[in-house]
């Protein structure tokens, strides 16, 4: 897999990426994802599985991995991965995101997972706790799901840290969700000071596409996360015409899937989901797809109101 540089950050990224969202916690809301783990999800369980795809994954030519302080144990099955691996910084690209805590306790059956809370307090305490962790191989800090409601691109002392963190060499990101993805991007790229852009762009959700564009014709780069839609866009999901499609060429349906985000020109790196060696070697097929996408793909996208109510109504494993 070819490297490249990741917009004006100038960090070395591979075209396709690995989010660990699913690797570090046992619970999480891609379908399936209780089935993925196995009856065994005690730590050092899921340690070493999360280890197995991190293998697969490097193998692969993946040199771009996606963590965050809400996922888990995710920044710590990384470090004793790198540990392991022996790999020195610069060899991969890691980035991490701060906003969240977990709160699940390592319980599936938690009544509350995570909670958000973009204070610079929060910022103070979780980028202390990601490089105790991460150490040197941290290379890209993100704000975690930034909106406009959220008020913390108009925080002043967020920004400011933010803005002290940049000049000690660690490029500044941020992630957007919900159906005003667009709006918050844009906002962003008026405040400044930001080195890339993570955002959901798939299949049936791309109204963040023109403002991901601009993001990307203004030097950030740009990171596509939910690419697979939590699972919709594979075989456990209900988008019939994608199964035909990919039982018509011969090909899955979440390869077919991750290939039409790769085909966008201002997707610089596009996240696996990844929660087992073999689904991302699915994934992973989906570079050797022709990346013009298929015109029957067009007819899949919703309102984005209709889907993110439905995102947000998948339940935990």
């Amino acid at each position: 897999m070819s490297v490249h540089v990741l917009g004006r950050s100038g960090l070395p990224v591979s075209r396709l990426g690995l989010g660990l969202a699913a690797l570090g916690r046992p619970g999480y809301i891609n379908l399936g994802h209780g089935d993925d783990l196995g009856e065994q999800k005690d730590v050092a369980t899921l340690e070493r599985e999360a280890h197995e795809v991190l293998d697969a994954a490097y193998a692969g030519g993946i040199r771009y991995f996606d963590a965050a302080r809400s996922y888990g144990k995710a920044e710590q099955f990384l470090s004793s991965w790198l540990e392991r691996r022996g790999l020195d910084p610069g060899a991969v690209t890691v980035g991490s995101k701060w906003g969240y805590t977990y709160t699940a306790g390592w319980r599936v059956d938690a009544e509350v997972h995570e909670v958000k809370d973009l204070s610079v307090a929060t910022l103070r305490r979780q980028i202390g706790e990601s490089r105790a962790l991460l150490g040197e191989h941290l290379r890209l800090y993100q704000i975690h799901s930034a909106t406009l409601e959220s008020g913390v691109l108009d925080d002043r002392a967020v920004l400011g840290e933010l803005a002290r963190l940049r000049e000690t060499g660690l490029a500044i990101g941020l992630t957007t969700t919900g159906p005003n993805q667009g709006e918050t991007i844009e906002r962003a790229l008026e405040v400044g000071g930001f080195d890339t852009v993570q955002a959901t762009w798939n299949l049936l959700e791309r109204s963040a596409g023109p403002a991901l564009e601009a993001a990307h014709d203004a030097g950030l780069g740009v990171i596509v996360k939910e690419a697979l839609a939590n699972g919709r866009l594979t075989a456990r999901g209900d988008v019939t015409p994608l199964h035909r499609l990919a039982e018509r060429t011969g090909t899955t349906a979440d390869a077919l899937a991750l290939a039409a985000v790769l085909a966008q020109p201002w997707a610089d790196v596009v996240l696996s989901g990844a929660a087992t060696v073999g689904q991302l070697q699915s994934n992973r097929a989906a570079l050797e797809l022709d990346p013009k996408p298929d015109p029957e793909l067009a007819e899949l996208a919703e309102e984005p109101a209709v889907y993110w109510e439905e995102r947000s109504a998948l339940p935990w494993n």
